[in-house]
C-alpha cells in the first residue's frame, strides 16, 4: 500500500473498482434463474462482497434498462422475484468481459 494513503482511502478505491464489476458478475451469474438474496450468497462467494442496498436497486435498474428479465415464483409460502439476464444483457456481459480484459492488458503496459 501506498505510505501517504490511508487504509480507508485504500479500501475506498477497491470499494469503486469493485463496485462496477457488481454488473458484470450479476449478468453471468444470473444466466440461470436466481433472486435477490441468493445472488448476494453467490456474488459473496465468488469474490464480490456487496450489500443488499447495493444490489436490489442494481436489479431493477438492469431491469429496467432490458438486460435483465424478471418473473414472480409464487410455489413457496413466500413469494420471490427471479431474475434472469436477458439476450441484450448476455451481449452486454460479453462486452463488459472484453473492455475489462483491455483495459487491464493496458494497465500492465504502463511503468
Amino acid at each position: 500500500m501506498v505510505s501517504n494513503m490511508s487504509d480507508e482511502e485504500f479500501d475506498g478505491h477497491l470499494q469503486e473498482l469493485r463496485r462496477g464489476t457488481i454488473v458484470l458478475a450479476s449478468l453471468r451469474l444470473l444466466r440461470e434463474p436466481g433472486y435477490g438474496y441468493g445472488l448476494l450468497e453467490q456474488l459473496g462467494s465468488a469474490g464480490f462482497p456487496t450489500d443488499a442496498n447495493t444490489l436490489y436497486p442494481l436489479l431493477r435498474r438492469l431491469e429496467k434498462q432490458g438486460y435483465l428479465t424478471s418473473e414472480w415464483n409464487t410455489d413457496e409460502a413466500r413469494p420471490r422475484k427471479f431474475y434472469r439476464t436477458s439476450d441484450a444483457g448476455l451481449r452486454l456481459a460479453d462486452t463488459l468481459i472484453r473492455e475489462l480484459e483491455a483495459i487491464a492488458a493496458a494497465a500492465k503496459t504502463l511503468p
